[in-house]
């Protein structure tokens, strides 16, 4: 038994143009595209560097203030324990918060650049 699979969606079966190298580079130096990487930016960069900074403040504390990590909290929950899982939640939080902004300002500018090149292709 043979199947054949069906074309992707939009596509009707009919193959599509693609864009050239030069379409490509216009793309690059408009001002659409320069705004979706500013926005990129405006949201990586300022996020990525406040995770580093709370990193390292986690690994000079486990290296040079073991008392203060070892402090107890409450039963055998130390303060590093906790900073440990805060490690875990913030990553998770900020993987939630760049998905939320991507899919609200990142994805509908690159739909509209993808859809541009699209129809001049």
């Amino acid at each position: 038994m043979t199947t054949q699979a069906a074309p992707p969606p939009g596509s009707a079966g009919t193959p599509t143009a693609s864009p050239t190298a030069e379409q490509f580079e216009a793309v690059q130096h408009s001002p659409e595209f320069a705004a979706l990487r500013r926005s990129h930016r405006a949201f990586a960069f300022p996020l990525t560097v406040a995770f580093i900074a709370w990193y390292l403040l986690y690994v000079l504390l486990s290296n040079y203030a073991g008392g203060f990590m070892g402090t107890k909290l409450f039963g055998n929950i130390n303060v590093a324990l906790v900073l440990g899982l805060g490690q875990f939640a913030t990553t998770f939080l900020i993987a939630w918060l760049y998905s939320r902004h991507a899919a609200a300002k990142l994805d509908p500018q690159a739909a509209a650049i993808k859809e541009r090149m699209e129809a001049e292709a």
